[in-house]
């Protein structure tokens, strides 16, 4: 099998969870997230955060974890803004527009909104004719891979705040974000400028899972019955609870992230020596490469890599792609391989 850089949930999980779940395995647990495993997960969380008030809520994956968040705080005529590249806007097979919810997308160049962006969205859509933008969404790290710095967070923030909206950050790389060697916050200062966040599992180091965080007391109420609506509400949530207890236990969750950008950078240290053209700064665990389509084949064939984009008859837009558990001899026989093209 061809060494994968397709993504960072191609392997199961960290050897500490897999041994949890053995030890644990015949223990008698209550479900649906209210066992000793899913409540320490918690408390761990908001000790990270620093915000003990705060609700967390674990569902399975990304998508699910959007869903729930954004249909349970619009209204029906109620809409969600968020950069033309956001995961809601394109690799969620329409799962917010089939709660009823429009996704008002804009155009960014680096996959992060601005205050300008969500301001054009407002003035366009105006009238009670329209749907009304009620939500912001954006993701850190982007679907670019770049990084939210914290005056661009505060100042979306604020903003929000201002002018009565919400704001949803899409955690899904949220560990690769915060161990960046551009980022400049904690997570306790994201969990403190956004009124719902979730902390992904699944592309760092769980078995499954991502946590929600609502730090907003206004939608904090009944927040379990959306989860049980929507079929997320697992009898089996032990799973979950162990996954983030173990991730939140003597700083893995950073750890494992950490690695995953080092191999990105170092990978695309690389390239950029070999006169790579990248679409987007390199800040965390995904680089996107516009590439000569005959290279992009015979690349194909060896590696596993994502083919983001057909930009023309010549070029295409790829993704390489490390994770938590991405091996450095293979990174290492890649970047020679790629010498080598």
């Amino acid at each position: 099998m061809i060494y994968s850089f397709k993504n960072d949930y191609s392997e199961g999980c960290h050897e500490n969870i897999i041994n949890t779940l053995a030890k644990t395995n015949n223990m008698q647990e209550y479900g649906y997230g209210e066992d000793s495993f899913c409540y320490e997960a918690k408390e761990l969380i908001k000790k990270k955060i620093n915000k003990y008030d705060s609700d967390v809520h674990f569902v399975s994956g990304g998508t699910q974890a959007n869903l729930i968040i954004i249909s349970s705080i619009l209204r029906p005529y109620e809409a969600v803004i968020s950069a033309d590249t956001g995961h809601i806007n394109v690799n969620e097979t329409g799962a917010i527009e089939a709660t009823g919810h429009k996704v008002c997308s804009v155009k960014t160049n680096n996959g992060k909104l601005t205050i300008d962006n969500i301001k054009n969205v407002l003035r366009n859509y105006n009238s009670e004719h329209m749907v009304k933008p009620k939500l912001v969404y954006i993701s850190n790290t982007t679907e670019l891979g770049t990084v939210y710095k914290k005056a661009e967070l505060e100042s979306i923030y604020n903003f929000c705040k201002d002018n009565n909206l919400y704001l949803h950050i899409d955690g899904a790389r949220i560990g690769s974000a915060i161990t960046s060697k551009y980022n400049d916050m904690t997570l306790s200062d994201i969990a403190n400028l956004c009124d719902v966040f979730y902390i992904g599992g699944t592309k760092n180091g769980a078995l499954l899972g991502e946590a929600i965080v609502i730090n907003n007391d206004n939608l904090k109420e009944n927040f379990r019955y959306y989860i049980k609506q929507r079929g997320a509400l697992l009898a089996k949530g032990r799973i979950m609870g162990i996954c983030f207890s173990e991730l939140f236990k003597n700083n893995l969750f950073e750890e494992l992230a950490l690695h995953s950008n080092k191999m990105s950078y170092k990978i695309a240290d690389a390239m950029k020596k070999l006169g790579y053209k990248f679409y987007a700064e390199v800040e965390s665990n995904q680089i996107f490469i516009v590439m000569n389509n005959k290279t992009v084949e015979k690349l194909s064939k060896d590696y596993g890599i994502t083919i983001q984009q057909i930009i023309d008859e010549n070029n295409s837009l790829i993704r390489i792609t490390t994770s938590f558990k991405t091996i450095e001899e293979k990174v290492d026989e890649f970047i020679e391989y790629l010498n080598n093209l």
